[in-house]
């Protein structure tokens, strides 16, 4: 990888560190510099305007939250009924679990996006292909469940990662637990 774009990914990751733990009004090019541990004026050469530096945020998460193709691969193989759904679901919830900082970033971003239209303008266009991806996925795999049912899925997961990374309100309650009852309520009978 080119320099220029480790520095990038470095800088966009502790981006997302500093969003994560300090919300959206810690992130600066400064705070993102120290926690680069770069010397200062670093991130805005990299990322002139906060706007950029906040593209590069959205852009560094769909990298890091993207599916491992291994596992895709062993799903794709399964019959594609309600029980390889709800693993493709644990996947996705495990992915977002084990990227709490990226997770708690996206949630951050997710709010600013309420005030800001810029944000917002960027973040919804990332998160409707997204969801637009995820239709064309499942659709084409095969599985169980349409347009509406992964917008569904969308909403109960997202509520999920926000419980289960800040306050739980039944924290012993696993969370395949939860994704198990959600797919059976949402696709009864698949």
């Amino acid at each position: 990888m080119a320099p220029n774009a480790e520095r990038r990914r470095d800088l966009a990751d502790a981006g997302l560190r500093v969003m994560a733990g300090e919300g959206a009004r810690g992130l600066t090019h400064r705070a993102v510099d120290a926690e680069a541990g770069v010397p200062v004026g670093t991130t805005s050469n990299y990322f002139r305007t906060r706007d950029s530096l906040v593209a590069a945020l959205v852009d560094r998460i769909g990298e890091r939250i993207a599916p491992d193709p291994e596992i895709h691969a062993r799903l794709a193989v399964r019959p594609r009924d309600r029980e390889t759904f709800a693993d493709y679901l644990r996947d996705i919830v495990a992915r977002l679990t084990a990227e709490r900082d990226v997770t708690l970033a996206l949630f951050e971003l997710r709010l600013e996006a309420a005030r800001r239209p810029e944000v917002a303008d960027r973040l919804g266009e990332w998160l409707r292909a997204g969801f637009d991806a995820d239709v064309e996925f499942n659709l084409g795999a095969g599985l169980p469940g349409g347009r509406e049912e992964i917008a569904l899925f969308h909403y109960a997961i997202d509520g999920l990662m926000l419980d289960r990374l800040t306050t739980p309100i039944d924290p012993g309650t696993s969370s395949e637990d939860i994704v198990e009852r959600l797919v059976a309520g949402l696709l009864p009978g698949s």
